[in-house]
């Protein structure tokens, strides 16, 4: 016996240090690349950068110099300045997109596998109708009918997101719904809503989150999408969708112009899929009891 309850002290002091090794060098990396990304999209107008409107037709494509670190574009504005504000406004629509999704979607998933019945048919049909519509087009047809604007981008995609999300939380809740902890509640006389939100959103919104992250990464790479098909952000405000569709004319003479916020959006949309995978592992309850 006195074995037994050694090795499960040695199991539980284990588990915190198996979680840390799980981690690895390519999820710090990736969330040193977020945190320094994040940092300078907030900062952006504190930074000594030039005006990322201003342009001078005289410096058109200009090279890297001291004046202008990673040169000019096409208009002769400062690369690197719309670089940044261009992360500015990718993240601002990556990031909030999703929090609405995550809200709704998050929210409806949640009630509709704990109360189950007619109320789940119909949140789950609603959100099938929802899917069937491509969203690409979709999002095209809506923006191109309300016209540009990062409001109008960011809760077009936010509503597309709702469907992904309420299905993450209604199988989540669906796996804890029926758990020893949620039945001693329930034996106690607590509430729904007492059940809802002490004992199932706490362990819900563990890999809602990680989904959150993942879901980040795509919203940037729609919006980029949208960018450079000319219905993102309206000009002259940049985001990197819209810096490689303007880049794309200056391929033969300046392919930096294209490449730059390219690798911009690659490394932050890998950085997000990293981290949100890791999370997701570390956070799925099905690999342990809660």
């Amino acid at each position: 016996m006195a074995t037994l309850e050694l090795s499960m002290q040695e199991d539980v002091t284990a588990a915190p240090a198996r979680r840390k090794r799980k981690l690895g060098l390519l999820f710090w990396i990736a969330s040193t690349w977020l945190v320094v990304i994040l940092a300078l999209a907030i900062l952006a107008p504190l930074l000594p950068l030039q005006n990322p409107t201003d342009m001078d037709m005289l410096e058109r494509r200009a090279a890297f110099s001291s004046e202008h670190w990673l040169g000019t574009d096409g208009l002769g504005r400062d690369e690197l300045a719309r670089l940044i504000f261009g992360a500015r406004v990718s993240l601002t629509v990556g990031l909030i997109a999703p929090m609405i999704g995550l809200a709704l979607g998050g929210a409806l998933g949640l009630l509709a596998g704990y109360f189950r019945g007619r109320f789940e048919t119909l949140v789950v049909g609603s959100m099938d109708v929802l899917l069937a519509f491509p969203p690409l087009i979709f999002a095209l047809a809506v923006v191109a009918y309300l016209g540009q604007s990062i409001p109008n981008l960011t809760i077009i995609l936010g509503v597309l997101g709702i469907p992904a999300f309420m299905r993450v939380a209604r199988a989540s809740t669906l796996t804890l719904a029926r758990r020893e902890f949620v039945i001693a509640a329930e034996a106690l006389g607590a509430s729904h809503a007492r059940i809802l939100l002490r004992e199932l959103l706490p362990n819900v919104i563990l890999p809602l989150l990680a989904f959150f992250l993942l879901g980040v990464a795509v919203t940037i790479v729609v919006e980029g999408a949208l960018s450079f098909l000319g219905l993102g952000v309206p000009p002259p405000m940049a985001s990197w969708g819209s810096m490689i569709g303007e880049g794309r004319d200056s391929l033969d003479v300046a392919p930096r112009l294209a490449f730059l916020p390219a690798a911009g959006l690659f490394l932050t949309v890998l950085a997000f899929n990293l981290v949100g995978d890791t999370m997701r592992a570390l956070t799925d309850p099905r690999q342990g009891a809660l």
